[in-house]
């Protein structure tokens, strides 16, 4: 039975950025009842509830919490507001339907196949990690291969071990984080090995989860073999070059029963790509303007379905302002997109989010989000409109691990007639 609800805003993922959203639209003015939330698995607070270490929360309760914990506060939030959700429902289709609206197919075994209605629609899908398959690390295919994200669900959750000597490929936060966890269970931890020159997590993470377990973070290496037909028995690691590529007789050989990879993760925007959404060949998420709206009118994008995040708070915050925005357009419809101004990352920044600002859209302020390409010491963080400098930031370092971002004011921008703002870096 094909069953058709409406709603003003739909939001499609029920973790962190999807909770966050969903408060934040209620907090703008949408009623509870035309907010619904969609969420795939069987409880909210999505991939929070898999990190049980602490952490979380500094910026946006001024206290740190475990990833449940935190989840938990908005959560609660979310039951005390009365804010529908619902659980183990997968969302299959977003479609264009009559006079703007979105059609939302669904199916889940409650319900069976359902379309839900929405005027605005926030995606909130989180990501995934990248696999094995996107690697063409050669060798066997063994049991004992795992990305770092199953490995912390199988100890944290399903209170398995993968395994009892170690080899992590890739020192994302998830990795780094492993690799204390399972060191704490007993297992071995042999190395960490990262292909680029430079980590892919927080500092704080390498120090606190390699350094004080003595475990070595090995930078520009890469697995060039796994050994093993039915269970890994060893990798072979190698010194890359600057053009990434093994060089021959710098391999290391490390005997081990697993190997956890945590080499990136990708924005789940499946959904996206198939609605039309444009996304950026970057972060592989949509281009949203200063509302966090995609080139879809009514359908905004927050969290790490936009852009991989390095701290939960800010996913929150970014949300709370899709939220908010998602139940604006529900209420009065499409806004200006006159005297639109395009962000220009250069100079070691690869990207910024938002990519263009309107300024008769803005709020008092808009907070643009960018990661760098390497890791540069002593540099400048600069903001140019039109050419002419008007902001200058010194930083002692900056890394691709950590987010960094520049606040801009609508007064500065309002009535300026300005067409371009670069975001850039200086010695």
């Amino acid at each position: 039975m094909k069953l058709l609800e409406n709603y003003d805003i739909a939001i499609i993922g029920g973790g962190p950025a999807g909770l966050a959203a969903a408060i934040g639209a209620n907090e703008a003015g949408a009623h509870k009842e035309s907010i619904i939330v969609i969420e795939r698995d069987d409880k909210l607070g999505g991939i929070l509830n898999q990190c049980i270490h602490n952490g979380f929360g500094l910026h946006t309760f001024k206290e740190e919490l475990t990833g449940p914990e935190y989840a938990g506060r908005f959560i609660d939030k979310l039951l005390d507001l009365e804010i529908p959700y619902v659980l183990n429902t997968m969302v299959v289709d977003i479609a264009e339907g009559e006079n703007g609206t979105k059609l939302i197919t669904t199916i889940s075994k409650e319900n069976g196949l359902k379309v839900i209605k929405a005027k605005a629609v926030v995606l909130s899908m989180g990501c995934r990690e990248r696999s094995r398959g996107a690697l063409n690390i050669p060798g066997f295919r063994p049991a004992g291969v795992f990305s770092a994200g199953t490995a912390q669900r199988l100890v944290n959750i399903e209170s398995y071990m993968p395994g009892k000597e170690v080899v992590i490929l890739g020192s994302g936060d998830i990795g780094l984080i492993m690799a204390r966890r399972l060191t704490l269970e007993g297992a071995k931890v042999k190395v960490v090995a990262e292909l680029q020159p430079y980590s892919g997590g927080l500092k704080r993470n390498i120090v606190q989860c390699l350094d004080d377990y003595g475990i070595p973070l090995k930078l520009s290496h890469t697995v060039t073999r796994i050994d093993g037909k039915e269970r890994v028995e060893g990798v072979e690691i190698s010194q890359v070059d600057e053009r990434l590529k093994p060089i021959k007789g710098t391999e290391e050989y490390y005997k081990c029963d697993t190997l956890l990879l945590s080499v990136g993760l990708i924005p789940e925007n499946e959904l996206s790509d198939s609605l039309g959404v444009k996304l950026s060949p970057i972060t592989s998420g949509p281009v949203v303007n200063e509302s966090l709206e995609t080139s879809i009118e009514g359908v905004f994008a927050c969290g790490n379905v936009l852009h991989v995040h390095d701290l939960v708070d800010f996913v929150s915050e970014e949300a709370k302002e899709a939220g908010k925005n998602a139940a604006k357009f529900a209420k009065i419809g499409k806004t200006s997109e006159e005297n639109t101004i395009t962000l220009t990352p250069e100079n070691g920044v690869r990207y910024t989010v938002p990519s263009t600002i309107c300024p008769e859209n803005m709020n008092d302020t808009v907070t643009v989000r960018f990661r760098v390409a390497n890791v540069f010491k002593n540099k400048y963080v600069a903001v140019y409109f039109d050419g002419e400098r008007v902001k200058r930031t010194k930083k002692m370092i900056l890394a691709p691990g950590e987010m960094e971002s520049v606040v801009l004011k609508k007064e500065d921008l309002l009535n300026k007639g300005i067409k371009n703002i670069k975001i850039c870096l200086e010695d």
